[in-house]
């Protein structure tokens, strides 16, 4: 039995080392492109679907500045040679640009990006994006047929084309430093913005300690709470504000007690995390300058604010995040050898430090369905469909973060009576 499983484990891997021996994909036309904001790793996820592809025999292409480079054409679409991806999987950004494109929100935009993929024989894509980035390209992909009809109707390109094209193939991977996208336990761009924040808390910490100064630190997360989250647990925040599970009504006396009972078992500073989405039970803002005027008014402490603002994305991308970068960019190459005209649009993300294919649309759905949770007030229903590992940081944070032990708990040891 045992011999038995081992030849079927063995027969599988050499099915697979077939499948990827060089060349084995010969003509096929694949481009990538980066949509929406930048994140760290980027270029790392790019270098892996080009040399990826190469290696597969693809023709693969850079489309520049995302979704306007694919209406634009012309210069915006070139072809990538092995060479022209080395030496980028160091720096942020994105080396092909990204932008913003109403253009192709409109069915005339987008049949002119299908022309222009069309006229070069590319019909594998790989994106890499946000959740509006990657539902553009799935509904780019649902209309693709019909573009292509209206594109022979045109006489933009032959019908020998439109045939030969049909089919277009797309996989998305989500580059984002929010961590925001449901189905991955972590997005491209999230563990180098968190070395930024704990980078800067660190060194402000110094200066705080000196003269005795609450800092109230402002941390990126529109509409996650992640970096507010794990940094406040990374970097040992007193307070931490974020939008999916807003502090209680009396969150203002709440706050300044904490604090004030800190320094009264002699800590020397204070630091409060603040997402620049945070709200309170109404939806209402908490801003950091609100936070700076409770803490002001209530206890007349030296209390300073910092924005990180866009140093966050900035920088070069942390070791995980370019090895993430890599494996995802190589497992979207090969989900898209292995489409079929059936094949809906996945997207590659990370579970248990395994590079897997989800539907890209489900994964969209849930992203949405935590956004209408925090719309509806269900701030219960937003963290739990955060996921887990969410869940698990929020609760680990409040734990550590208490003033004092549990009641019958003193150095260690529980006293018999609670037992």
């Amino acid at each position: 039995m045992a011999d038995h499983t081992f030849k079927s484990i063995l027969a599988e891997e050499q099915a697979a080392t077939k499948f990827i021996k060089p060349g084995s994909h010969k003509g096929k036309g694949l481009a990538v492109f980066t949509s929406g904001g930048d994140s760290q790793g980027m270029n790392a996820a790019v270098r892996a679907v080009v040399r990826m592809g190469i290696y597969l025999g693809c023709k693969v292409f850079f489309i520049k500045e995302g979704y306007q480079g694919m209406v634009d054409g012309g210069e915006h679409i070139v072809e990538a040679t092995w060479s022209s991806v080395s030496c980028i999987i160091h720096r942020g950004g994105t080396v092909i640009g990204s932008a913003r494109c109403s253009d192709f929100r409109e069915r005339e935009g987008r049949k002119k990006a299908a022309k222009n993929l069309v006229t070069r024989g590319i019909c594998n894509l790989v994106v890499i994006g946000g959740d509006g980035s990657l539902t553009g390209a799935n509904l780019f992909k649902e209309e693709y047929p019909s573009l292509l009809q209206d594109l022979v109707k045109g006489g933009d390109v032959t019908a020998e084309q439109a045939e030969k094209y049909k089919h277009l193939h797309i996989v998305g991977m989500v580059g984002s430093i929010d961590n925001d996208f449901c189905g991955t336990d972590m997005t491209i761009g999230t563990d180098s913005a968190l070395h930024r924040i704990i980078e800067s808390i660190d060194a402000i910490v110094s200066t705080a300690y000196s003269h005795q100064r609450t800092f109230i630190m402002e941390v990126m997360g529109r509409h996650c709470g992640y970096l507010a989250i794990v940094g406040a647990l990374a970097a040992e925040a007193d307070y931490v504000f974020f939008p999916e599970s807003p502090p209680p009504a009396d969150w203002p006396d709440k706050l300044c007690k904490k604090l004030e009972q800190e320094r009264l078992t002699g800590q020397r500073l204070n630091i409060i995390i603040v997402a620049e989405g945070a709200v309170d039970r109404n939806g209402d803002p908490i801003t950091a300058e609100k936070v700076h005027k409770v803490v002001v008014d209530k206890l007349q402490q030296d209390t300073r604010i910092t924005v990180l603002g866009h140093v966050q994305r900035g920088g070069n991308p942390s070791a995980f995040d370019r090895v993430l970068g890599c494996r995802m960019g190589a497992e979207a190459v090969m989900a898209l050898m292995e489409a079929t005209p059936e094949t809906e649009a996945c997207v590659v993300t990370l579970d248990g430090n395994q590079a897997v294919r989800l539907p890209l649309m489900e994964c969209v759905r849930r992203t949405k369905a935590v956004a209408q949770a925090m719309a509806d007030k269900n701030w219960d229903l937003a963290v739990q469909l955060r996921g887990k590992g969410f869940a698990r940081n929020l609760e680990t944070y409040k734990m550590l973060t208490r003033l004092k032990a549990p009641i019958g708990v003193q150095d260690g040891k529980v006293s018999r009576s609670r037992c």
